[in-house]
């Protein structure tokens, strides 16, 4: 009976982990964060502080050792939109690890999102 309670509380935590493995690292509002790492300094985007009706969050990965992973971030940087915890869209750097997603296409994707909404 010991045995069949660890398993199905394993189960149980298995459960869970996955289910939070790609969540928004902001919790359920509208999001914006970028992922980026310290090595690629020169390439950090600077203008998503100024995205306008939305939060917005930086995790560098190269001291969150974790959060490549769980994000599923290959290049930096990296901007990922969520909304109600869930990943919406996903811009990704180029060959030369610089962003070519604008700031106008960024914010256009939380206005669409946010007139979805009504």
């Amino acid at each position: 009976m010991k045995k069949l309670k660890y398993i199905v509380l394993l189960l149980l935590f298995m459960i869970l982990a996955s289910y939070a493995n790609g969540q928004s690292p902001c919790g359920d509002g509208l999001c914006v964060v970028q992922f980026n790492a310290g090595f690629n300094e020169a390439n950090k985007v600077t203008w998503l502080g100024e995205l306008s009706d939305c939060e917005t969050k930086f995790i560098d990965i190269q001291k969150d050792t974790k959060a490549a992973a769980k994000y599923k971030i290959v290049v930096v940087p990296t901007i990922v939109i969520y909304n109600g915890g869930e990943e919406i869209e996903r811009f990704q750097a180029n060959i030369m690890m610089q962003m070519e997603a604008t700031q106008e296409e960024v914010q256009e994707k939380i206005d669409e999102i946010l007139m979805e909404a009504f």
